[in-house]
């Protein structure tokens, strides 16, 4: 039955939305509380009574096609075959989509109870509820899509709502302009997205998924083939911004201008993971792209270390975490790229707890001190505030890798497959042995910072402090279970992996690993060692020698100043792609310039003729006509023009307004 009304779970959410953005200044805060959570909570148990239901159905696989979107008819596929391309709105439940629908529920559901407290003195209360919903329904519509090209809409959505949430305070000019660095990074990797889906649209004639994965595994298609390797380069270009890895991580680390609850929501259970899981979904293309895992993989890597190493410096404690996200996505693709998708999907899930819990646990001592976010204006605070200190102590503990935690299991899970998978190396595995350090001495040097030593508070943060509200402190809480308990779902005979294996099955299929299960934990011990000697050292810096992190920095003042400066990446891109921008627009500006000032001055009567002929020309023809279209649009557009309020959000509001109005309608058609 749930099953049947899988269209509920994204649509509930969109309720929500529409309702906050179109009338939720008339409401009550309590009214839109109610609305804005109930309906997220309804899409959850929803997405809790479908997982169930699937696990009674054969393959554990549901499809439901909604309406027919775009009957395109025959073209000529690039074989030189006659195909028909016909998308469809159609939903996609198996076991890769459900994971991803009860993370994105359930941690989503989480985030928005615990928005009630921290945003309940907030002005445009009304409008980030609508955003969240919005965000919500987006990414289910992303994570449900039976085909690309849905996915895509899904994933524009996501990044549109990403600039509305995290230039949520757009007063604040450091918030805007995140909002759109945001906005734009992120167009860079969707236009090779988009390149990919057309690709695949002239390899395959269908973006259907289910197709798309039958063709790869068909045979018709050899190792190593250059479309296919194009097409997983492309999309990987995709998740390189929307997953934030290297050239494009950029815009993550500003995103903290946004509410806390935003930087757990796009951090944790959506917006980032949407690479991890569009890799993934594509694990039939990627396997017959040797080269293109092995770019995925080394991108990975990479982008582990290097956003760690930035961690190592920050004081902001909200910056610290955005550094780490960054790090553990790259551990994400590094798994993908040695072919290990069911241990990047793992570690994506256990992730979207322990991120989720810390993030929000970063906005209780946040809203504890009167909205300080410098660590070195803290400490001592574990007193103060118990239950947000054992929480936070709980997903710290996830991200290193104790133990008994949910993160130990994930991340020992890549790390193994890392050098044990015929796709691996043992590189590889050092970069992810020294990363799991790093996390571990930022980590604690956080905790430590933030929670223990001596009281560095301002009197007016001193004055202030006091534990947060039940509202918040509850999915402290949750989480906080979830990051303990959650890694278990896979122990002790790889129940979760072995859930997942039919999704990426593959002609392929990887070997048995090289190495023995002594080697296994020989690496695992020698991670785990890795992992105190990072805590100790934090421990050692941050309360037995508090001078030693400021004589190391005077010591190692290039390193520490080019950590600091992250690198001087943006600044960077900023002298090699926006002010040479600029500088066109400047020299384009100064020769027209040059042009009228030479007509002005008489240099020579044929270049003011010229200028003269151009300039009525300009007029009378170029703005004639001009004119007269607009007069003429004027005319005919005058009963939409008291809709036309300027306002971006309005406009995206009555586009999924309509959009819903047309699903309702082909859904009422069709049956």
């Amino acid at each position: 039955m749930m099953l049947n009304r899988l269209w509920l779970i994204p649509l509930l959410p969109a309720l929500g939305a529409a309702l906050q953005l179109l009338a939720g200044r008339r409401l009550s805060r309590r009214a839109i509380s109610v609305i804005s959570v109930g309906l997220p909570g309804v899409s959850f148990a929803w997405a809790v009574g479908a997982f169930a239901e699937l696990l009674g159905r054969p393959h554990h696989l549901f499809t439901q096609v909604l309406y027919t979107w775009l009957p395109a008819g025959a073209f000529h596929l690039s074989n030189g075959t006659l195909g028909q391309f016909v998308v469809r709105v159609g939903l996609l439940l198996d076991p890769l989509s459900a994971v991803m629908l009860l993370v994105v529920t359930g941690v989503g559901f989480v985030i928005h109870v615990y928005s009630i407290g921290y945003m309940g003195h907030e002005q445009g209360y009304y409008r980030f509820f609508g955003y969240m919903n919005l965000f919500l329904f987006s990414m289910l519509v992303l994570v449900l899509a039976d085909n690309y090209l849905l996915m895509f809409a899904g994933w524009e959505g996501v990044g549109l709502c990403s600039y509305f949430l995290i230039g949520f305070y757009f007063e604040r000019r450091s918030a805007a302009d995140a909002g759109k660095k945001a906005f734009v990074v992120n167009r860079i990797g969707d236009a090779g997205f988009l390149l990919g889906v057309m690709l695949i649209t002239v390899t395959f004639g269908s973006l259907n998924f289910e197709q798309i994965t039958a063709a790869a595994r068909s045979g018709h298609f050899a190792v190593g083939n250059g479309v296919i390797t194009a097409i997983c380069l492309l999309l990987f270009l995709g998740a390189t911004g929307k997953s934030a890895q290297i050239p494009l991580y950029v815009w993550l680390p500003d995103a903290m201008e946004g509410p806390t609850p935003v930087s757990a929501l796009i951090h944790a259970a959506t917006m980032v993971t949407a690479g991890v899981y569009m890799v993934a979904r594509s694990s039939a293309l990627y396997v017959l792209a040797p080269t293109a895992l092995g770019v995925v993989a080394g991108v990975g890597a990479a982008t582990a270390i290097w956003a760690a190493s930035m961690g190592l410096v920050q004081n902001d404690i909200k910056r610290v975490l955005a550094y780490s996200t960054v790090s553990q996505l790259g551990y994400m693709f590094l798994a993908c790229g040695v072919g290990a998708f069911a241990a990047g999907i793992f570690h994506l899930m256990t992730h979207a707890f322990f991120k989720a819990l810390l993030f929000l646990g970063a906005g209780s001592v946040i809203h504890a001190l009167g909205g300080e976010q410098d660590m070195r204006k803290m400490g001592g605070l574990w007193r103060k505030i118990p239950i947000t200190f054992a929480t936070f102590l709980a997903a710290t503990l996830a991200i290193c890798g104790i133990p008994g935690f949910a993160g130990f299991f994930s991340k020992d899970e890549i790390l193994w497959d890392s050098i044990s998978s015929p796709y691996g190396h043992l590189a590889l595995w050092v970069v992810g042995w020294l990363t799991a350090g790093l996390t571990a001495f930022y980590m604690f040097r956080l905790l430590l910072m933030t929670f223990f030593g001596p009281s560095r508070l301002t009197p007016e943060a001193e004055h202030h402090l006091h534990e947060s509200p039940w509202s918040m402190l509850m999915p402290l809480v949750v989480l906080g279970a979830l990051s303990v308990l959650g890694g278990y779902v896979n122990w002790p005979v790889a129940r979760f992996q072995h859930f997942l294996a039919p999704v990426f099955a593959n002609p392929v299929a990887l070997h048995s690993a090289r190495y023995g299960h002594g080697l296994e934990l020989g690496l695992m011990a020698a991670t785990l060692l890795v992992v105190l000697v990072g805590i100790g050292v934090a421990y050692a810096m941050v309360l037995r020698r508090p001078g030693l992190a400021d004589r190391l920095a005077v010591a190692a003042a290039p390193v520490y100043e080019l950590l600091v400066n992250k690198y001087y990446v943006d600044e960077l891109y900023d002298a090699v792609v926006v002010h040479r921008a600029q500088d066109l627009g400047n020299l384009l500006a100064a020769f027209d310039q040059l042009v009228v000032d030479a007509g002005v001055n008489g240099v020579g009567l044929l270049t003011r003729l010229t200028a003269e002929l151009s300039r009525l020309f300009d007029k009378g023809v170029v703005d004639g006509l001009v004119n007269v279209f607009a007069h003429a649009v004027r005319l005919l557009s005058y009963p939409v023009r008291v809709i036309q309020t300027g306002r971006v959000q309005n406009y995206a509001w009555m586009i999924t307004l309509g959009a819903l109005i047309l699903m309702a309608y082909y859904w009422l058609h069709v049956h």
